[in-house]
C-alpha cells in the first residue's frame, strides 16, 4: 500500500472527487494560483481550470456566503479557511446560514457543502492563530465535525464529506501536513460518525482526535513498556459522537483518559465525559491540563501514575474504581510536558 502525506491523502481525495463529479468545487484565499497555504490544492488549478479552482479576495464572510449560495443552487463547494482562526470572520454564515438553512427553508435547500482548513496550535504562532475549534463548531446544530488523524482518515472523510448533503466542517491538524501512512489507491470513504480502535488495549482507554491521535500512540507505545496495555480510541468525527465505540472500549478496560488540545471548559473531554449518553458509561470524568507554563483548570492533587492501573483495584458502577478519588498520568509529548489529571468518582 502506497505511504504518502496527510497533505496529499486531502490533495488525492479533492481531485478524486472533482474528477467523479463536476459539481464539486474548490474556493478560497490562494487555493489556486499559489496552490493553496500548505499546497493541498497542488495540480488541481492547471487540471480543473479558474472555474472550479478559485482564488478569492481575503473576505472569508464573503466567499463562505457565495459557497452557502452554490450549494442552495445544486453545486458541492469546496471552502478553504487559510486556518480555522480566520474563520472566526465567517461564522455568520457557518452558523446562521450553512448549519441552518435546511431547516429554515422547509427541507427544500439541503446544504452539500465543506468547510475545511488547518486547526489548532503550530510552531511560532501567536495566540490568535493557535485555537481548536472542535467544541465551539460541534455546538452547532445542523454542522457535522470530523478532525482526521492519519492520512488514511484525512482522505477518507474528505470523500465521505464532499458527499455529504449536509454542511461537514473538516479541521485538520495544522502539525499534520508532512505526516505519513498508508492510503491505498483504490476509491474509499470513511464513514462520518464512526470513531476507531487505533491500537487493543485492556487496561485503559485513551480517548483522542486528530492531532492528539500520534501523541497517544506514542504513549501507548511507552506504556506498553512497562506492562500497560493502553486501547487508543480515535474519535475521528466529534459530531455526531460515536458513544457505542467510546462505551465498547471503556467497558473492556474500566479507566479512561481523554487526550484532547482543546480547552477543559465545555471542551470534547467534557463532552465524553459529561455528555448524554457516554456518562451513563464512563462515570464522570474531570479533566484537567497542567503545562511547563503553568495550570490550566482545576488541578488537584495528583497519585502516582501506578493507582490508576492498579490491577487490585475493585471496580464499582459503570466502570469506575471505587474509593478512588482521583489518579494520573504524565504524557510527554513534543511540545513538552502534559499532564493529564483524571478524577473518577463512583
Amino acid at each position: 500500500m502506497p505511504i504518502i502525506t496527510y497533505r496529499d491523502a486531502l490533495n488525492h481525495a479533492l481531485r478524486e472527487e472533482m474528477q467523479r463529479d463536476d459539481r464539486v468545487f474548490l474556493m478560497g484565499e490562494e487555493v489556486a494560483v499559489y496552490q493553496g497555504a500548505y499546497k493541498v490544492s497542488k495540480g488541481l488549478l492547471q487540471e480543473f481550470g479558474e472555474m472550479r479552482v478559485v482564488d478569492t479576495p481575503i473576505t472569508e464572510l464573503g466567499f463562505a456566503g457565495v459557497g452557502v449560495g452554490a450549494a442552495m443552487a445544486g453545486l458541492r463547494p469546496v471552502i478553504e479557511f487559510m486556518t480555522w482562526n480566520f474563520a472566526l470572520l465567517a461564522l455568520d454564515q457557518v452558523v446562521n446560514a450553512a448549519a441552518k438553512m435546511l431547516y429554515m427553508s422547509g427541507g427544500q435547500y439541503p446544504m452539500p457543502m465543506v468547510f475545511r482548513g488547518p486547526n489548532g496550535a503550530a510552531l511560532q504562532l501567536s495566540a490568535q492563530h493557535s485555537q481548536a475549534w472542535e467544541s465551539w463548531l460541534a455546538h452547532i446544530p445542523g454542522l457535522k465535525v470530523i478532525t482526521p488523524g492519519t492520512p488514511y482518515d484525512a482522505k477518507g472523510l474528505l470523500k465521505a464529506a464532499i458527499r455529504d448533503d449536509n454542511p461537514v466542517v473538516l479541521l485538520e491538524g495544522e502539525m499534520l501536513y508532512n505526516t505519513k501512512g498508508e492510503v491505498p489507491d483504490e476509491d474509499y470513504i470513511v464513514p462520518i460518525g464512526k470513531a476507531e480502535v487505533k491500537r487493543e488495549g485492556d487496561h485503559c482507554s485513551l480517548i483522542t482526535h486528530g492531532k492528539s491521535v500520534l501523541t497517544s500512540l506514542q504513549v501507548a507505545d511507552a506504556l506498553a513498556k512497562e506492562g500497560i496495555r493502553v486501547e487508543v480510541v480515535d474519535l475521528r468525527t466529534i459530531r455526531p459522537m460515536d458513544v457505542e465505540t467510546i462505551a465498547a472500549s471503556v467497558r473492556k478496560t474500566n479507566r479512561a483518559v481523554v487526550l484532547e488540545e482543546g480547552w477543559e471548559v465545555c471542551g470534547v473531554g467534557a463532552q465524553v465525559g459529561g455528555g448524554r449518553g457516554p456518562a451513563d458509561i464512563v462515570g464522570k470524568l474531570h479533566l484537567a491540563f497542567q503545562t511547563p507554563q503553568g495550570s490550566i483548570g482545576p488541578v488537584g492533587a495528583v497519585h502516582d501514575r501506578d493507582e490508576l492501573f492498579a490491577p487490585d483495584r475493585i471496580l464499582g458502577g459503570h466502570g469506575v474504581p471505587a474509593g478512588v478519588s482521583s489518579a494520573g498520568l504524565i504524557i510527554t509529548a513534543q511540545e513538552g510536558v502534559l499532564q493529564v489529571q483524571l478524577r473518577l468518582q463512583g
